[in-house]
């Protein structure tokens, strides 16, 4: 989280969402090479090109229209929450402290996987740690976390949301809620490698959410999709005298599996249908 300064399904094998043997929060690792989403792959001789400075403006134009839809949406309030993607082994993530919508191309503000900034001048968020952990432990290209209210509320009450939609197997289960912990602290980003595991978003104690994804959309729509199962939860569990009705893990693994083909898909030969 950055403070307000007045103005922070599973696929198959290795994911976007954290395995269990991928949560040491302690590890280097490079991740993901480049070559991936657009990106540069090595140059001849093997010797890896960075990535192009099209390619990190472009994605950097697509990092602050993220930040501040979350602002739009209210999903934060004021510099609160942050927002990330991974281009080959760069980070561009929000700075710390600076509203959204001052954000322009002259302040892309890149780091690399040990935090060490590379482009740019400006601090970056203070929960840094936080996405850096993602990288280096999944193959997750974005990283979008928030203070979305129901959700926040919904941490202060379960240690994971109950699956009261099918939308549950579209995140990989139940949404676990990660222990408080310090804001920007190593603390917090083991906690929340350990949420994430088999999961593509959960909840922060006491504190808001995180969504990874392939892309910053798929981030931010997951973002959006607990947010608002959060609310449907709160909603259902305010009726007097009742208690939510919740789905199996049968039913979840049956809609997993429908989820999985879902959206749409090009012809074999490439071409649109009429």
């Amino acid at each position: 989280m950055d403070h307000c300064t007045g103005g922070d399904r599973p696929h198959g094998g290795r994911s976007d969402a954290v395995r269990a043997e991928d949560r040491a929060p302690d590890a280097r690792r490079g991740g993901d090479a480049p070559g991936r989403a657009g990106e540069p792959g090595p140059r001849a001789g093997g010797a890896a090109a960075g990535p192009e400075p099209a390619a990190l403006a472009r994605v950097w134009g697509e990092v602050v229209s993220t930040a501040r839809r979350t602002a739009a949406d209210g999903l934060v309030v004021g510099t609160s929450g942050n927002v990330s993607a991974r281009v080959g082994d760069l980070v561009l993530v929000t700075p710390s402290g600076v509203p959204y919508d001052r954000l322009g191309p002259g302040d892309l503000l890149a780091v690399d996987l040990d935090g060490r900034t590379v482009h740019g001048t400006l601090a970056p968020t203070s929960e840094l740690p936080l996405h850096l952990a993602v990288y280096r432990h999944t193959d997750a290209r974005a990283v979008v976390h928030t203070h979305a209210v129901h959700a926040t509320a919904v941490s202060t009450l379960v240690p994971e949301l109950p699956p009261v939609h099918y939308m549950t197997a579209a995140l990989g289960g139940p949404v676990r809620v990660a222990p408080y912990a310090l804001y920007g602290s190593d603390e917090l980003a083991a906690h929340m490698l350990d949420a994430l595991r088999d999961r593509t978003a959960c909840l922060l104690g006491n504190h808001g959410t995180v969504a990874v994804g392939r892309t910053l959309d798929q981030a931010y729509d997951r973002t959006a999709q607990l947010e608002w199962m959060c609310r449907l939860w709160l909603t259902a569990a305010s009726v007097p005298g009742r208690t939510p009705a919740l789905l199996t893990p049968a039913q979840l693994h049956e809609t997993a599996a429908k989820l999985a083909g879902y959206g749409q898909r090009p012809p074999a030969d490439g071409t649109r249908g009429a």
